[in-house]
């Protein structure tokens, strides 16, 4: 088996696995426990006015 097909394999399963679990964490994410006020915080951060300027 070539370094290629090794590859190929390892992107065609593993890395699969890999890349689903990270969407679903951050799909996941926001519903963790204590994260509330950061998910508020997300939410109401376009009201907030600009002071920069």
């Amino acid at each position: 088996m070539t370094f290629y097909e090794q590859l190929r394999h390892f992107a065609d399963s593993y890395f699969l696995v890999f890349m689903f679990l990270v969407f679903l964490t951050f799909c996941l994410w926001p519903f963790r426990p204590g994260a509330k006020q950061h998910v508020e915080d997300a939410r109401n951060s376009i009201f907030k006015e600009d002071h920069d300027g």
